[in-house]
């Protein structure tokens, strides 16, 4: 049975957080065979911006991609030559193909990472080789607030940075974290006793794990620290979350180098592994940091088709986004928008974090690829004298 045909599925992406006017019609082509899916496409896939979605043959949504030129993309799939990677095996699965085009290749950038988010289809973050699922770096979970992974960022933490890849690296990292800050890194069914809680009875809190006697640990679980000594490890660990400090990466590698002047081999090859994950966290946190200080601005994105988008980068983040006003009244009309962005980056209070925290690492990667791009870049109160040729095609 052709998957068009079928009841059970469900066509479109449903709502856009990142495009201002009206949604964008979702096209979709069915069949039970590559040819037909690739006439199909031929004949009505545009060569314009935008994400696309592979279905199965219970109408389930398997992956989701972007591409500049959804046409040329999509007929990469059925190239002989992929036959045997990814795309080829990918094509092999679907039974239909729905796409819908962006005005922009940043707005299908934001749109892909979005409905990745949204859906998690399969195919994007399992089953396919080389792939690494990302995973955020969090701070958080009281009473004694710990490092750990999560695949989306928790709504309640301190801190909280990615996406990074490679759950095996990140498992490393977090694990020497919480060594080096000496926070805990049991289960959150562990009960907590700090230094400076009463008693009725005078109790002996013997710790759950031995990294209390190794050093590793202040010991929240047995009375060892009190709140505010562990508290001054956890804002340490947020200066280097913020990426502000590199003491980890010195610690492990004066330890490593002790362990090689004294022979302990497998000791300096441990730290050694350590280190490098180490490392890779903070290239990220010092990338992401920067983005954090120097991205605060209004961004003109031109549209192919006249959708021409102004996004509110705030703290590196898609923090707002408006159709670029078109003409003396849309100005008039925007004004008091304008005034809200100025607030917004102005403020000493917000530092990030806001609706769309998620979109900090691809600003920061899409500037970092396409430096010329930040001529496009103003700030809300420049829009008067910049609004009439930013709304027109570069």
């Amino acid at each position: 049975m052709d998957v068009l045909d079928s009841k059970q599925t469900q066509f479109g992406f449903g709502v856009d957080p990142f495009n201002p006017r009206p949604a964008r019609p979702v096209e979709a082509v069915g069949g039970d065979s590559k040819d037909s899916l690739r006439r199909q496409i031929v004949e009505s896939c545009p060569r314009v911006p935008g994400v696309y979605g592979m279905l199965d043959r219970t109408g389930d949504l398997i992956y989701v991609g972007k591409s500049k030129s959804l046409r040329s993309r999509l007929l990469s799939y059925f190239a002989a030559s992929n036959e045997e990677e990814k795309g080829g095996r990918l094509i092999e699965s679907a039974r239909a193909i729905q796409w819908e085009t962006q005005p922009s290749e940043f707005a299908a950038l934001l749109r892909e990472q979005q409905l990745i988010r949204q859906f998690s289809p399969r195919w994007n973050v399992q089953g396919v080789p080389k792939r690494q699922r990302p995973v955020y770096l969090c701070l958080g979970r009281a009473p004694a607030a710990q490092f750990f992974l999560a695949p989306k960022p928790p709504k309640e933490c301190q801190a909280i940075q990615g996406p990074f890849f490679g759950a095996k690296r990140m498992g490393v990292a977090v694990d020497t974290l919480n060594k080096v800050f000496q926070l805990r890194d049991c289960s959150q069914k562990q009960t907590f006793q700090f230094a400076e809680q009463l008693s009725l009875f005078e109790i002996d809190h013997r710790p759950g794990c031995l990294r209390l006697e190794l050093g590793t640990c202040l010991g929240p679980c047995a009375a060892a620290c009190t709140q505010k000594e562990y508290a001054n490890q956890v804002d340490a660990a947020q200066r280097f979350l913020s990426g502000a400090t590199d003491e980890p990466l010195l610690e492990l590698q004066q330890r490593m180098e002790s362990a090689s002047r004294d022979q302990q081999y497998e000791l300096a090859g441990k730290a050694y592994q350590s280190l490098r994950c180490l490392q890779y966290v903070h290239r990220k946190l010092t990338m992401l940091a920067t983005a954090r200080r120097s991205y605060n601005f209004v961004y003109a994105v031109p549209g192919y088709d006249g959708c021409h988008t102004w996004y509110l980068i705030h703290c590196g983040e898609v923090s707002a986004v408006a159709a670029t006003p078109v003409g003396r009244d849309a100005y008039r009309q925007m004004k008091p928008m304008l005034s809200a962005w100025k607030a917004t980056l102005e403020s000493s209070v917000q530092r990030g974090h806001g609706p769309f925290p998620y979109t900090l690492g691809t600003v920061a990667s899409w500037f970092r690829q396409n430096r010329a791009e930040l001529k496009r870049s103003f700030s809300p109160s420049q829009a008067g004298r910049k609004y009439h040729r930013r709304s027109m095609v570069a």
